[in-house]
């Protein structure tokens, strides 16, 4: 049996995914953001839970000393929380908001989880998205955007740097045994873009969208295949997936090996971590 704990699990492929994986007899820990939302799901399912507002880096500090108390063991992280935004926001942390939510928020849970994940051999799954291919630049002197800021430049930016992240992950720990993986769930049909001005509120509003978006239940079941698959054979660490499928249609950024390292070092000083390994 494994321990998974899945963010952003309160709804969406998060919560899609955490019902098929409790029903494989897995244990859960479910992770959201509202309490009503995620108590019910995990008493759907007969899960744990904790909530936690990732736009607060103390709530991921919370988060992280709580699954520490309650699980010395953990097999998958599944890093599913994100989503993206309207006008450019700071968090109370002063970070670009879709940035936090989608990248450092994850990184910082990653990183004070790390001594048990290591000890665990776990895997860990970035939920990405197409959106770091088509909208994905980061400028690592204008990070927060601060200059270019559109929600989906951001949207696109956080999603890359999820990758980017991967691949961080893989070079340094996957000796250690940890493995790392990112993937496009595909275009869910759910609330994802509920909260943003971005035009794609539009498109996922529009019923005709419906024809070119898979249920939630299906975004569900791909995250699920990643948590329930063996490392290094059903999917391989360090890399990034559409969907099940390995891709080569990804941002060229992505094979940039300065940037993966920019990008953690930059992280690890963003949210005050004194050591970046």
């Amino acid at each position: 049996m494994k321990t998974v704990v899945i963010t952003g699990a309160s709804d969406g492929i998060g919560a899609a995914a955490a019902r098929t994986t409790a029903e494989r007899g897995d244990r859960v820990i479910v992770v959201g953001r509202s309490p009503e939302k995620t108590a019910a799901v995990a008493n759907e399912i007969g899960a744990e839970y904790f909530t936690a507002d990732f736009a607060r880096l103390d709530d991921v500090r919370a988060l992280a000393a709580s699954l520490l108390a309650t699980a010395p063991q953990i097999d998958v992280l599944a890093n599913n929380a994100g989503g993206i935004f309207g006008d450019r926001t700071p968090t109370v942390d002063g970070h670009e908001k879709t940035l936090q939510v989608n990248h450092l928020a994850p990184f910082l849970l990653t990183h004070l989880l790390g001594d048990t994940l290591r000890a665990s051999n776990a895997a860990i799954i970035n939920t990405s998205s197409v959106g770091a291919a088509r909208y994905g630049h980061i400028d690592m002197d204008d990070l927060g955007n601060e200059k270019k800021y559109s929600p989906n430049k951001a949207y696109g930016d956080a999603k890359l740097a999820n990758i980017l992240f991967t691949r961080g992950l893989h070079e340094r720990f996957h000796r250690d045994g940890v493995t790392s993986v990112a993937f496009h769930p595909g275009m869910v049909a759910t609330g994802f873009a509920a909260d943003t001005t971005s035009w794609l509120r539009w498109f996922y509003r529009t019923p005709l969208s419906r024809l070119f978006m898979v249920s939630a239940t299906t975004g569900g079941d791909t995250l699920s295949w990643f948590i329930g698959g063996e490392p290094d054979v059903t999917w391989l660490s360090g890399h990034y997936y559409d969907e099940r499928s390995l891709t080569t249609q990804m941002n060229p950024q992505v094979l940039d090996d300065s940037l993966v390292d920019a990008l953690w070092e930059r992280s690890a000083e963003l949210v005050g971590i004194s050591r970046s390994g």
